[in-house]
């Protein structure tokens, strides 16, 4: 199998809730940069990881996490 890459909306949903790498990685207790590595997704998380993210913004894990590239935001066309 080829390079494994789980996309993530870890940056969006941070970015909602109005707060920092910091934050969030103090809540999850894991270092800073971590958050960082997930948002660019230079690093994939552990299942126990990933879970406690979804529990952390309160969403279902396919939310949070997906084997496909998550639609743009505005990508679909709107009603006029």
């Amino acid at each position: 199998m080829g390079s494994e890459i789980t996309y993530n909306r870890i940056a969006m949903l941070r970015a909602e809730r109005g707060i920092t790498r910091r934050q969030l990685a103090d809540a999850l207790g894991v270092h800073y940069q971590t958050v960082g590595y997930l948002e660019r997704g230079e690093f994939s998380p552990s299942l126990h990881l990933a879970l406690r993210i979804c529990g952390y913004f309160e969403v279902p894990v396919e939310v949070v996490f997906s084997l496909e590239p998550f639609p743009r935001l505005g990508a679909e066309t709107r009603p006029a």
